[in-house]
């Protein structure tokens, strides 16, 4: 019996801690998870009775580098800081921790609540200074050994990345061949499959899109699968848009033997904890890329050209252009303001009717300016780019008609030959199970029957498949004849009449757009006056000029002519006697309506035009009567308004001029005397 255990140990629980560092030696390095629960007799050796000892396993398959996700290894920290344990028995001190951190944490608690370690080298008591310094040692050392370790592998992994020999799984449509060389599927299916989703991308511009086909179409796209009892199975379903991107991002269908795409991070999270987590890394920081190691689906340009299409889409972000999107704006994500340098953005705007319009408020946005950048209908601008792409396309002599009937019977034929390779693979399956059920012995009826039930199942999804591959048959376009053919042909030759067809949706319009052109910057050169500078796909630039309509506002605004005009009459005569004049000279207003009294007041108001000075030298103005009789201004104008004091005006709006006789200015004097108000404030 050891000295260092005592009865104070034994009257604790004594825990056996069991790790293993990855299942893999779970379930192929069993000796050593033997050796750990034998150290369980070694407690009972040293005097702990059976109910007293405690198996921690829960943490079998989880690397000991950190205590993140180790339950058993933090419920011995905690029990341990308790005082409720004797002993802590581990095989060695790495199966305990190979974190220093962790490590000196465990002793620490031990020696402060007096609790033995134990392994198959000795007992230790952390409390002891030498047997602190020898447990110190074993966690350096052990922490040396899973840096050592961890070196050796991944410099190994990465000399033999380097020569394009490490294996690893490959994504579905490439493989590994028997002189360990990646090669293209033996399957035409599934090799089918992945280029008609390269395909579909280069058409469409979006995997959202590539996504959608496959879902209209009706096709499937393969997984296979890696591990367990499916281990290198193909599994035939959905394709996601996530998928897409997943395919469209990857080098190996670009024929490039990347290494180091994705790694291991640690971050500390909110509670403390530290976990790992894989990130993706960018081109520039792979560890291994060589270019044309193998045969691929596209090459390395289309590749880049297709991360870049995929860097335009995203609309959180203010890349150039974006996929062709639903709307009426043609030119939506590929203009570019000029003063900010920010992205048009298209806003609907209307009351009756819905229009669009392209604007810019990146200054707004920033307060730098209180006014938008840019601003118009989006009319303005889609005829006059149209124009031009229309002058490009007649310049050419394109045969669009005849290049667009290639492609929808080739992407006809794709999809075809699809169906054709789906119903070809049920077809071999039914035919295989009906081979295993006539090779059984009819004698063994258990497995007879299995084998026939499988048999019928596979006929039934052989039927229903055959039965979906004529509906789409029904559903899909039909052949075109010669003379539809014929007609397409002649339609070639007007593409402006198929473009501003009715039945041609903006989006196909957008499409054309973002095959020709790159972008276009707007700048504003003089008043009402927009210069697009177009750059097109090729790098050809031109700069395209248009004049914006005058707004409502303008379109109701006086010319300055007209203007002048009044200014020159309401020098002479009134108001109703300058439309007379102006309707005479045959001049209308800006809505094309005859001049009235009102519009002539609203220009002398609006341009502070004075009324013409017509007064006789009798007459008086309200200020100087007010004055004559001693009361205010309120009380001429009482006068006025009641016909008690005779006044005239030569337009609406003009001072009044009065005329007084000697019988109205006593009348008007004995008014003053007798009204008790005027007297009292006269007073």
């Amino acid at each position: 019996m050891n000295s260092k255990v005592t009865l104070v140990h034994r009257q604790k629980a004594a825990c056996v801690y069991i790790r293993q560092s990855s299942k893999y030696q779970v379930l192929h390095h069993q000796e050593s998870t033997e050796r750990q629960y034998a150290l369980r007799e070694k407690a009972i050796a040293l005097g702990w009775p059976p109910s007293k000892i405690r198996i921690l396993d829960r943490d079998l398959g989880i690397s000991g580098a950190q205590m993140t996700d180790r339950e058993d290894f933090k419920t011995v920290v905690a029990d341990v800081s308790m005082s409720q344990v004797g002993a802590v028995f581990a095989l060695e001190a790495s199966r305990l921790a190979r974190s220093c951190a962790d490590w000196h944490r465990l002793i620490e608690l031990c020696g402060l609540t007096d609790t033995l370690l134990v392994d198959e080298d000795g007992i230790y008591n952390p409390a002891d200074f030498n047997d602190r310094l020898v447990l110190g040692m074993k966690g350096t050392m052990s922490a040396a050994e899973l840096h050592f370790l961890r070196a050796r592998l991944q410099g190994g992994k990465r000399h033999k990345a380097e020569k394009g020999e490490l294996r690893f799984p490959v994504p579905v449509g490439l493989c590994w061949d028997e002189q360990n060389q990646i090669v293209l599927d033996p399957d035409e299916q599934v090799r089918s499959a992945v280029a008609l989703v390269f395909r579909i991308f280069r058409q469409r511009g979006s995997a959202y899109a590539v996504a959608r086909y496959f879902a209209d179409q009706g096709l499937e796209f393969p997984k296979r699968a890696y591990g367990g009892a499916w281990d290198g199975k193909l599994i035939w379903g959905r394709l996601s848009d996530r998928r897409v991107l997943s395919i469209l991002k990857n080098p190996a269908y670009a024929g490039v033997y990347a290494f180091g795409r994705y790694r291991c991070v640690k971050e500390i999270l909110e509670d403390g904890e530290i976990r790992s987590k894989v990130r993706r890394m960018p081109r520039a920081e792979w560890l291994v890329e060589i270019r044309d190691h193998h045969e691929g689906y596209v090459s390395f340009e289309q590749y880049l050209d297709n991360l870049d299409r995929l860097e335009r889409n995203r609309t959180n972000g203010d890349p150039l252009p974006g996929p062709a999107r639903e709307g009426l704006a043609h030119l939506q994500g590929l203009l570019v303001c000029g003063r900010c340098g920010r992205r048009l953005t298209v806003r609907y705007k209307g009351n009756g009717g819905i229009y669009p319009v392209y604007e810019c408020n990146g200054l707004r946005h920033d307060h730098l300016a209180t006014t938008t950048c840019v601003a118009a209908r989006c009319d303005l601008f889609d005829r006059t780019v149209s124009r031009r792409v229309l002058e490009v396309f007649q310049d050419e002599h394109l045969n669009l008609g005849l290049q667009a009937l290639e492609e929808l019977e080739s992407r006809q034929g794709t999809i075809d030959q699809q169906w054709l390779l789906r119903v070809q693979r049920v077809q071999y399956e039914a035919d295989l199970a009906q081979r295993r059920y006539e090779q059984v012995d009819p004698a063994n009826r258990l497995v007879a029957a299995s084998l026939e039930a499988r048999w019928n199942e596979a006929l039934d999804h052989l039927e229903k498949t055959r039965q979906q591959a004529a509906e789409f048959q029904a559903r899909a376009n039909p052949t075109v004849t010669p003379a539809k053919r014929q007609e397409i042909r002649t339609l070639s030759h007007d593409v402006s009449r198929l473009w501003n067809c009715s039945t041609t949706p903006p989006r196909d319009r957008k499409r054309i757009l973002r095959l020709l052109l790159k972008d276009i910057t707007v700048e504003k050169t003089a008043h009402k006056q927009l210069t697009l500078h177009v750059r097109w796909q090729g790098g050809a630039c031109e700069d395209l000029h248009f004049d914006v309509p005058p707004s409502s506002a303008d379109q109701r605004r006086y010319p300055a002519a007209t203007v002048e005009r009044v200014r020159q009459l309401a020098r002479e005569i009134t108001d109703d006697r300058i439309a007379a004049e102006l309707d005479q000279q045959g001049l209308r207003s800006p809505t094309g309506k005859r001049f009235t009294a009102s519009m002539i007041r609203w220009i002398r108001y609006r341009y502070e035009i004075p009324a013409p000075e017509l007064r006789a030298p009798e007459e008086l103005t309200v200020a100087q009567v007010a004055k004559h009789f001693g009361v205010s201004h309120g009380v001429v104008y009482y006068w006025i308004q009641r016909d008690i004091l005779p006044a005239r005006r030569v337009n609406r709006g003009s001072p009044y001029w009065i005329t007084l006789d000697d019988a109205k200015e006593s009348q008007l004097q004995q008014w003053v005397r007798d009204s008790s108000r005027i007297a009292t404030s006269q007073n």
